[in-house]
């Protein structure tokens, strides 16, 4: 569900440098590069190489289409939303804050939502922020009586506020939004909803606006070459101060071969998911390895409308069946955490006792027989080659077969790009039909959790259904206090545990590289990163 770059001048090496600086050049060949890189670009640039295959769309919530590394890299830098994350510290869950809205006020049922918008703010175009700007983005995304709705944009961007039944313009800046039933974390859903200019849009329409963006974000949209780069400049009348790095390039690399070489030879300062066994080297090297607990969590997500994933026996054993410590000491390096329930470790719902599961193929083997397959069964997986979140899914995916043909499970591994995987995933669909689905997710945005589990979600991939977790999902949405919902979420994980929807592996560290140029960086507890503070050189 939903992530440095710097003057990266490439080190041509010639005669006329003389034989001292040639041989520093064949040294640092030999080496495998230098921390200090960064070519392909002038001044304080971050040049960041991206696990996706390709930039993301510009419109808003589209660049979820590469999932929270599209809002991570293009959402939250050309706009901003009414609320967002605190990505600032590094040591604590992020929480939710003020961005577009200054403040925000329930009615009593929760059915109501009162924002005061931020004076003095404008799109990079001179448009100003105002309610009339916000209501037509909300109609953009969600109202379809209005001749501004957006199909593409409500199928992707808009499913975070599916809830939402009416909003409306109080005066230049008040904004009301009303709720079908009441909606005690809107906030927390608000955060990726971006806003774009509506001149902007007006003018170029919606395929026009996506190839020139206008947002309010603390970058400005300055050119795109489609599947190879982005580039944003810093926007010096962010209302909230200028980014201190001057230029911002995206490059989709999706092989993790290819971004650390091109990290090394200095193309790039900045890369997302390192090949694990790269990362002591590149330690060793100088470059900045970043981990951190997040919101993460990689599972398969079993098809229960088909047999033999329709007995719960069959879901739980496969989850006693893989060897999770293995996976992460010999395959991932420990740049994940073993997944041992259905709550993340660095979500605000996790309680030791919501670890659950453990390695015991002895016991996966009894849970096969009992479900009526002594000799196991075959199936089939869905899974991405690259993408958002999903670490280095080829090799972890070939571990998991191998656990799993132990217990007598033969697993077809059916690999897909992961855009195409996102839109079957967004539909509600697992590609392939079929017998389970790999993908990353989270529940850092609290209607995560509804989206997956929820009986009437419309992208409840699995088909999964409980009425006890639909009703604890239901309370949530009625519980201010942050606190005593996450209280709610965790006795919906240890349902959850007990069903067994998901074979739960891992949780994700968010393992990033950045040259020893790139200053300035904090790494969050989150998907998100704020990429204002960053300063190369």
């Amino acid at each position: 569900m939903f992530s440095s770059h710097r003057s990266a001048r490439r080190r041509r090496r010639s005669l006329l440098l003389g034989a001292p600086v040639a041989a520093l050049a064949l040294l640092l060949s030999a080496c495998g590069g230098s921390a200090t890189g960064g070519g392909g670009a002038g001044g304080n640039t971050l040049i960041i190489g991206m696990t996706a295959s390709d930039i993301p769309v510009l419109d808003t919530g589209l660049a979820q289409g590469q999932g929270y590394e599209g809002l991570r890299f293009v959402g939250n830098q050309l706009y901003d939303g009414l609320t967002k994350f605190d990505l600032t510290k590094g040591d604590q869950i992020p929480k939710i804050i003020p961005d577009l809205a200054e403040s925000w006020t329930p009615n009593a049922d929760l059915t109501s939502w009162t924002f005061k918008l931020r004076p003095g703010v404008t799109f990079h175009d001179g448009t100003p922020w105002n309610a009339d700007a916000a209501v037509f983005n909300l109609d953009r995304y969600a109202d379809k009586t209005s001749p501004d709705f957006y199909q593409e944009l409500n199928a992707q961007g808009g499913l975070s506020i599916a809830g939402i039944k009416s909003f409306h313009k109080v005066d230049d800046l008040t904004l009301q939004i009303d709720t079908n039933g009441p909606w005690a974390y809107l906030p927390s859903d608000l955060a990726t909803v971006y806003f774009a200019s509506p001149t902007a849009v007006k003018a170029e329409g919606n395929k026009g606006f996506a190839e020139k963006p206008v947002g309010t974000g603390p970058f400005r949209f300055d050119s795109l070459t489609r599947g190879q780069r982005l580039v944003m400049v810093a926007n010096d009348k962010y209302w909230a101060g200028a980014p201190k790095v001057s230029k911002v390039i995206l490059r989709p690399i999706p092989d993790p071969t290819a971004r650390v070489a091109a990290l090394r030879s200095g193309e790039v300062n900045w890369i997302e998911v390192p090949p694990p066994d790269d990362v002591p080297n590149l330690k060793t090297q100088g470059f900045q390895v970043l981990t951190n607990s997040y919101d993460h969590i990689w599972p398969w997500v079993y098809n229960m409308t088909k047999a033999p994933f329709d007995n719960p026996k069959v879901r739980e054993a496969l989850n006693w069946a893989i060897n999770r410590q293995a996976l992460v000491d010999n395959i991932l390096k420990g740049t994940a955490e073993p997944a041992l329930g259905f709550v993340p470790h660095a979500n605000a719902a996790y309680r030791p006792t919501d670890d659950a599961y453990g390695y015991d193929p002895a016991k996966a083997k009894q849970l096969l027989a009992e479900a009526g397959f002594p000799s196991g069964f075959s199936m089939t997986l869905s899974y991405p080659t690259s993408g958002s979140g999903n670490m280095v899914p080829t090799p972890m995916n070939t571990a998991l077969q191998t656990d799993l043909a132990a217990v007598g499970v033969k697993v077809e591994l059916k690999p897909i790009e992961w855009a195409a995987m996102l839109n079957d995933y967004f539909a509600g669909k697992i590609p392939d039909n079929a017998d389970a689905l790999n993908i990353s997710l989270s529940y850092q945005q609290e209607g995560f959790w509804r989206s997956w589990f929820g009986t009437d979600s419309a992208i409840n991939a699995g088909k999964y259904s409980n009425p006890q977790v639909d009703a604890l999902f239901a309370k949530a949405r009625t519980v201010l206090d942050d606190s005593a919902r996450s209280d709610l979420y965790s006795q919906a994980g240890q349902l959850l545990t007990k069903d067994s929807p998901w074979l739960v592996v891992v949780d994700d560290r968010n393992p990033r590289v950045l040259a020893g140029t790139v200053h300035g960086f904090v790494q969050p507890q989150s998907w998100f990163a704020d990429l204002t503070q960053i300063s190369v050189g």
